[in-house]
């Protein structure tokens, strides 16, 4: 077991360590510049994706703002709870600008990945779709790609799928029974229940619940930093000159100055908004659109909606109150904004905090478990495989939630998430020529009036896309 456990250390040291933080980075910045800045270019067309005017021509089908809310639900979590609050700790008020520049970055890879994945979506027999980096690899780089596509598979079931669930199974009880008391047993079996009721629906449930427990909780977070920000609306230059003094070095907040504020905002924002790492395109390619850059579009709004949105009300709350002190550790992680939000409203937000991370913690759930299923399609397609991962990932939730210290036996999940975001940037990278082909299909259609731009696979005849799933798309021009 020592050896194993080993193992996976190194191989966390060779993503994670040093190589996997400034690929994001630097290829990010490449695919910003190569696509000419899409993400502020279409920044004002990500907002139309809230319009009724995009709902999927099928109402069974997955619509855009549905595959939206359930990535939301996805990239939103203890990252955007926790995980801010650890960046200011470690890296002074200055990370948060930090954060901020990489969520900018991170839209543009998103944009592309996402893309990709719906170019190389498949219909299924149900007349859904179905997605993401494995496809791409498959359909995208040739068949011969098919044992890249099978690693990115198995390491995206055992991080996310597996790893990460039972990790947010134990948060949920975790919190359940610091704050209200609740046995962890009975918290276990109520969340695998509620689990077990929606991964046995399929995509379309999925997607219907995160319409609803997405906006609800971001909706709950916003309001109440935003009420935080209005009872402190004096103070906010004072915060936001210390953000921009620490980040670029006149102002030492913490031990390692400017390179700790880079370092903490850069990881955790990778960490909270998954741009480029590969889990967001299984859910992007599940949409029912008409271009694939249209989605590409709504998925970059989804990194903009972590981090520039939420993870930037967290770090308000923490900024404007007087709980962090600067280069002290004793406080941080979740406590450090549940003490915050208690400085600012009262005590009674820890109870608030709690239900927060209950959903953050559930649409995660959901959001890992569709991550997993589409890893077992392309590795087998019997018709077991999927109801065996149904019962395995209610299994895990419920052990995960029961056992306070168990999530320590997977700690395989973030050199697994390193390996496949590795296989996932190599893959978009070798087909970023293709992505900037089908952008200018897009651009083109928009420069000549056509203000909803839709695909047509013959125009890209030489690429093994799938014609039925976007045979109606004309139709709908």
């Amino acid at each position: 077991m020592t050896f194993v456990e080993n193992f996976f250390c190194v191989l966390d040291d060779l993503t994670w360590g040093w190589s996997l933080i400034p690929l994001l980075v630097i290829f990010g910045a490449f695919i910003t510049l190569m696509t000419g800045c899409v993400q502020f270019r279409y920044f004002k067309r990500m907002f139309a994706v809230l319009s009724p005017k995009n709902e999927s021509a099928d109402p069974n089908n997955v619509s855009a703002r549905a595959a939206l809310m359930l990535s939301v639900g996805g990239r939103v979590g203890g990252g955007n709870i926790a995980g801010v609050a650890v960046a200011i700790t470690l890296g002074g008020p200055g990370a948060v600008f930090w954060m901020w520049a990489i969520a900018f970055i991170g839209m543009a890879t998103s944009l592309v990945e996402c893309s990709l994945a719906q170019l190389f979506k498949r219909k299924q027999p149900d007349g859904t779709f179905r997605g993401g980096p494995a496809n791409t690899i498959i359909h995208g780089l040739g068949a011969q790609y098919k044992w890249l596509a099978v690693v990115y598979a198995v390491c995206l079931l055992a991080a996310f799928g597996l790893g990460f669930n039972a990790f947010q199974g134990n948060t949920v009880a975790g919190s359940v029974e610091s704050s209200l008391g609740i046995n962890r047993y009975i918290t276990g079996v109520l969340l695998a229940i509620v689990t077990a009721a929606i991964v046995f629906g399929g995509i379309r449930r999925i997607a219907r619940v995160s319409e609803v427990v997405v906006p609800l909780m971001a909706m709950i977070y916003i309001l109440m930093a935003v009420v935080i920000i209005l009872l402190n609306i004096t103070e906010i230059p004072s915060v936001l000159a210390s953000i921009f003094a620490n980040a670029f070095g006149f102002e030492e907040a913490v031990s390692g100055g400017m390179g700790a504020a880079i370092a903490q905002g850069i990881r955790r924002g990778l960490f909270s908004n998954e741009a480029g790492l590969g889990s967001a395109p299984n859910v992007a390619a599940a949409a029912d659109v008409r271009h694939p850059i249209s989605q590409g579009i709504t998925q970059s709004f989804s990194v903009f909606i972590d981090t520039l949105v939420i993870c930037s009300c967290t770090a308000f709350v923490i900024l404007l109150g007087n709980i962090y002190s600067p280069g002290a550790n004793g406080i941080d992680g979740v406590v450090l904004t549940q003490q915050s939000l208690a400085y600012h409203l009262g005590d009674w937000t820890q109870y608030l905090l709690s239900l927060m991370i209950l959903l953050f913690a559930f649409s995660s759930i959901i959001y890992n478990y569709y991550l997993g299923e589409n890893a077992i399609a392309v590795m087998t397609q019997h018709p077991m495989a999927t109801l065996a991962l149904r019962i395995v990932i209610v299994a895990v939730v419920f052990l995960g939630a029961i056992a306070p210290g168990a999530t320590a036996v997977f700690f395989f999940s973030d050199p697994m998430m390193g390996v496949l975001a590795v296989v996932n940037l190599v893959a978009i990278m070798m087909l970023l020529p293709t992505c900037l082909r089908i952008l200018r299909d897009y651009q083109g259609q928009l420069s000549r009036g056509i203000q909803r731009p839709v695909l047509n696979p013959e125009m890209f005849s030489d690429l093994d896309i799938d014609a039925t799933a976007w045979s109606e798309q004309s139709i709908r021009k």
